[in-house]
């Protein structure tokens, strides 16, 4: 019997930047989505000011600002435990962002190296992969993809859905007061 995924880890992951000028800050986030398709509240926007969703389903390993966490690896990390997902979400999203990439200049294909992957965290195995420098060079936020209930299993769809207005755009979709 097919349990769906229970346990899965979302990694970003990119290389520091060495041809001067400012750092590259990428950041994974996750914005927890009732059936509106709004987050219920702030608190289930997950991001490096609310590194923990109030259900402790969603949980981020903090702010990388320069990729230098790793070499080769995620340097960001959202762990998410499917079986505490408050009854009130019914999709989580998961994007990519560049961190004031607008005043800095930069987006996703001046990052070297830069990737967003989910994978199932009970084996490793990656289950969608996305290289932000090759797919989305132009682009400052990145829709990367969901999971979702559907008959009581979570699934997930790939979004892979581009935009060049960074973090905001994604809040100003996401989130209704």
């Amino acid at each position: 019997m097919d349990k769906g995924l229970t346990l899965v880890g979302v990694g970003l992951g990119w290389d520091p930047n060495r041809n001067g000028g400012n750092e590259f800050d990428l950041d994974a986030s996750a914005f927890m989505l009732g059936e509106n398709g709004y987050i219920p509240s702030e608190e289930y926007f997950v991001f490096y000011n609310n590194p923990k969703s109030p259900d402790g389903s969603v949980e981020s390993s903090g702010d990388d600002r320069t990729g230098g966490n790793s070499d080769g690896g995620d340097d960001e990390t959202l762990s998410v435990d499917l079986s505490k997902v408050s009854e009130k979400v019914q999709q989580v999203v998961f994007v990519a962002t560049i961190y004031d990439a607008e005043r800095r200049r930069q987006n996703f294909g001046q990052v070297r190296n830069a990737y967003i992957r989910i994978y199932d965290a009970k084996t490793n195995l990656d289950i969608a992969r996305y290289d932000l420098d090759e797919d989305f060079s132009v682009e400052t936020a990145v829709e990367f993809g969901r999971l979702y209930r559907r008959g009581g299993i979570w699934k997930f769809e790939a979004i892979g859905n581009g935009s060049k207005g960074g973090l905001q755009s994604l809040v100003d979709k996401y989130y209704r007061e």
